[in-house]
């Protein structure tokens, strides 16, 4: 599993504008899990509303979460537990993009779309 999440976090990397990717001299240049995990938890506020990604798919991404506005039920995020998780490219690259907008109020960076996978398939 470990070298299918590498393959699909390269494809994520080599998808992502090159202006998006440009790192800043103090960013890290290697991904970490407690970053991710920090993201993961951290509240946003986006058109007067709190929003974290706990807020859909629970603080414990080994749980099945719901969507606080649409109430859909969602599968566990942790790829230990939901082997679905990350196998499909077009599907990572659609709802990171549109879970970032909704939860952060803008498109997630390189380094924190790798954060967070890395965050994810340490669980």
């Amino acid at each position: 599993m470990n070298r299918v999440l590498q393959l699909i976090l390269m494809a994520i990397i080599t998808a992502t504008p090159a202006i998006a990717m440009a790192k800043t001299s103090d960013e890290a240049s290697s991904f970490s899990a407690r970053r991710g995990e920090n993201l993961w938890n951290m509240q946003f506020t986006v058109s007067g509303q709190q929003r974290s990604c706990a807020s859909c798919h629970t603080a414990d991404p080994r749980q099945a979460g719901k969507h606080v506005r649409t109430g859909k039920a969602i599968q566990a995020m942790a790829p230990s537990l939901n082997s679905d998780r990350f196998t499909d490219q077009s599907k990572i690259n659609k709802w990171f993009k549109r879970n970032c907008k909704w939860t952060l109020g803008r498109v997630c960076t390189y380094q924190e779309k790798g954060d967070v996978l890395e965050y994810l398939k340490s669980l």
